[in-house]
């Protein structure tokens, strides 16, 4: 424990301490730097380059811009220093003025020495500024020539004349890689040497068999198994984890069949580069078709379905996913190898190769490619178009609307893409549609982590199903997506070098009122705050739990002590945050101004209550538990915050009362000090009762109530004689004024009866109470007999 506090402070230390992370930095090689700008300039000018060399120039500039970045700091401490020194001369003399001489020469030498300190840094930032004005040159360049390769018009592949080449060059790129086999047969020493290496080709061949025969089939009962044997918290969390083995072993089993050829040392230039593709190839046919069997799952799976489907719809979903998987893969597998677009692998993939075949016949077979792989994706989004919430299942809104818009797209670019390819335009053909697919990929793979994310959250809270719409899952799941965007970014043909740059840009962060925001300053603002706001929390438990209840404060004094002292807490949580992140509120002086402008018309209810807030805490004039009555409401207090206090009344209804309100207006605390009140009952009687009867009889029911105090005793005036009879008061003290009202209603039930016993006139009555009693029960049994 004491090493987990010590590691605390010391990161709190950090956070809160910008010097602790400054270094001095050494000076770059400038003549290197120029030397190499002025090369990768001639080499734009000129255009000669390649993309590979365009963008080998890049990543040095890039190196380089970083080391001019961290120049820009030299000799800071120096600089800070020799700037500390020349202020505390004074202030410079003004035109027309002059200073002793002594203080004049140690001004001029200070100067010099921040003048040639200064110097390196300031020639660092113009060096910045042309190796990034260089890198946004190479960005330029590298976009002008991709958008070109994806616009670029090819001999159509519906021209029949096209066809037969194409047919000839595929023939003949088998035979080359049958050749090659055939050659490297006999260089490496025959069946003889086959026979030594049997040994390795035969068992990787066979691990390869188990894992994609019976690996498969016993990974795909696992889940049916788990699913009985599994308790219900941990089910869907854990089928999931071993589905991923429906991914893992046969793109284990696909890979070792690729070694096992490899390692026959028949394969080289013509069929490596295939070779090496059948992993990639692999795993996009086994990530299809696991995505396909958790998005579309069966009717015995636990948990519940991604998306609202019929068990039919989920089949079809299924089955023409795996299809479009099978599509994908082909795709992986060729056009990367034998068939290589010009401007198309360069988006995605640096590992290009020599064009095997013309540009012509590539296009027929990528023809054929997109074709099929339109085919499926039409057709996928055929059977999942239009679907719409129901009642049994749990997908958010959000998502079957992204779903909806994407089979939409889906569908117009299913049919248009095989069009463009035709017409000749092949790249823009192929990378509309794989990466739609790709997109579509992706966002089964966001929805399926969302719903694993859901199960694990609700596993950890105890098996609760209602925990997956808990406010954890949904904000995981949208940092999830937040998460995902550069992979979209890259699947839309963006390049890595891309993202880098627009990494770099954000973390130099944007300018708001002269004050300079990052990504680290705001997240370091965030993670400071964060510690603050935590630790006030604990410090308002403690003294709530601990400490306040030792003391001699009530309920509304020990309240009071721990809302200041979370106020405080947040303010000195913003200020560490606020100086940590580096932030200068200095710069946002106009902001202010414009603030205080803004307080002082629309604001100004808010700051009266909040400032009221403050008095009501600090004077106590009500507290918590308080029956209070204001503004016509009565009730007890039950909350006090900064604006406003809220109040139960005896309806069971709650009041915001703006904490202004109960500064400027009446207050009647009826319980404030001491629960102690006093009640009082009026009595009206009728002309010519007793009037000393009357009011024994009243004092003897006030005494006779165990709440009421017999010091001081209760008291039974005579307030008035009217028209209408005679006006007696019974006031009493009780020891609890909170049951006021019962006691009211019991003395008013024992008048009755008591004037009724004795026959003292109501007024508006010619007979004795006692009489109508008896008279109204009379009634009462005729009506029921």
């Amino acid at each position: 424990m004491s090493r987990l506090t010590s590691f605390i402070v010391a990161l709190f230390l950090i956070l809160c301490s910008p010097a602790f992370a400054q270094q001095e930095q050494e000076a770059p090689d400038l003549v290197a730097w120029n030397k190499l700008a002025e090369q990768a300039e001639q080499i734009l000018e000129s255009g000669s380059a390649n993309d590979a060399r365009l963008q080998t120039i890049r990543d040095e500039v890039v190196k380089w811009r970083e080391k001019l970045k961290a120049g820009q700091g030299v000799n800071a401490t120096r600089i800070a220093t020799l700037k500390d020194q020349i202020a505390a001369l004074g202030p410079a003399p003004a035109e027309g003025e002059t200073e002793s001489e002594e203080i004049a020469a140690r001004r001029k030498e200070l100067n010099e020495q921040l003048a040639a300190l200064q110097a390196p840094g300031l020639q660092a930032v113009e060096a910045y500024g042309r190796a990034d004005g260089i890198v946004a040159q190479i960005d330029q360049t590298l976009r002008a020539r991709q958008n070109f390769a994806l616009i670029r018009k090819t001999p159509a592949p519906i021209n029949p004349a096209n066809w037969t080449p194409a047919v000839a060059e595929a023939a003949h790129v088998a035979t080359q890689i049958y050749d090659e086999a055939h050659s490297r047969w006999d260089s490496t020493g025959g069946m003889s040497g086959f026979t030594q290496r049997l040994p390795l080709i035969g068992g990787l061949l066979l691990v390869a068999l188990l894992l994609l025969s019976q690996g498969r089939r016993w990974v795909d009962s696992l889940p049916s198994r788990l699913s009985a044997r599994a308790s219900e918290r941990s089910r869907a969390a854990l089928i999931f984890g071993v589905s991923l083995g429906q991914i893992a072993i046969p793109l284990i089993g696909v890979i070792l069949v690729a070694a096992a050829v490899a390692s026959t040392d028949l394969v080289d230039d013509w069929g490596m580069p295939l070779l090496r593709s059948i992993p990639a190839a692999g795993l996009s046919f086994f990530g299809g078709v696991w995505l396909a069997r958790r998005l579309f799952p069966t009717a015995d799976t636990a948990g519940q379905p991604p998306l609202p489907m019929s068990e039919e719809r989920r089949a079809k979903a299924r089955a023409r996913a795996t299809l479009l998987s099978a599509a994908l893969a082909l795709h992986q597998l060729f056009s990367r190898t034998i068939l290589p677009l010009s401007g198309f692998n360069s988006q995605n993939d640096t590992n290009t190769v020599p064009q095997r075949i013309s540009e012509a016949s590539a296009g027929v077979w990528h023809f054929l490619l997109v074709l099929f792989g339109a085919f499926c994706l039409f057709r996928l989004c055929t059977v999942l178009r239009g679907l719409r919430m129901n009642e049994a299942s749990a997908a958010p809104d959000y998502r079957i609307r992204v779903v909806n818009f994407l089979t939409m797209v889906g569908r117009v670019i299913a049919l248009a893409t095989p069009v463009l390819v035709a017409l000749g335009y092949v790249t823009a053909g192929n990378a509309m549609l794989w990466a739609l697919v790709r997109t579509l990929a992706l966002v089964g793979l966001l929805i399926i982590l969302q719903d694993f994310i859901a199960d694990f959250y609700a596993m950890a809270k105890g098996g609760d199903q209602s925990a997956r719409d808990a406010l954890m899952p949904v904000l995981f799941g949208f940092a999830l997506i937040l998460l995902s965007l550069p992979l979209f970014a890259l699947i839309w043909g963006a390049r890595p070098s891309d993202l880098v740059e627009a990494w770099t840009k954000a973390q130099q962060g944007f300018s708001f009122g002269g004050v300079r925001l990052s990504p680290m300053a705001i997240l370091t603002f965030l993670i400071v705050f964060a510690v603050g706001y935590s630790l006030t929390g604990f410090v308002q438990g403690a003294f709530r739990s601990s400490i306040l209840p030792k003391t001699r404060l009530d309920a509304g004094g020990q309240n009071a002590v721990t809302s200041i002292i979370g106020y405080v807490g947040v303010a000195l949580a913003a200020v560490f945050a606020v100086t940590s992140a580096g932030i200068d509120l200095t710069s946002l002086a106009f902001v202010a101004g414009a603030l205080s402008v803004g307080i002082g018309f629309g604001m100004q209810q808010v700051v009266s209550n909040f400032v009221s807030g403050i008095i009501l805490l600090v004077e106590r004039p009500i507290a918590v538990g308080d029956w209070i009555e204001v503004g016509g409401q009565q009730g007890i207090v039950r909350r006090m915050a900064v604006r406003a206090t809220q109040i139960e009344t005896f309806d069971r209804t709650q009041v915001i009362v703006p904490n202004s309100n109960l500064i400027t207006q009446p207050v009647t605390n009826w319980t404030r000090g001491s629960l102690a009140g006093r009640i009082v009952v009026p009595v009206t009687v009728a002309h010519g009762s007793d009037s000393r009867q009357v009011a024994e009889i009243l004092r003897e029911i006030a005494e006779d109530q165990p709440t009421v105090l017999v010091n001081p005793a209760p008291a039974v005036m005579l307030r008035g004689i009217t028209a209408d009879g005679l006006n007696f008061e019974l006031r009493a003290i009780l020891a609890d004024i909170n049951g006021g009202t019962g006691v009211v209603s019991e003395i008013n039930h024992q008048i009755l009866q008591r004037f009724a016993e004795n026959g003292i006139v109501l007024p508006g009555s010619t007979r004795p109470a006692r009489d109508i009693f008896v008279h109204e029960q009379h009634e009462e049994g005729a009506e029921l007999s």
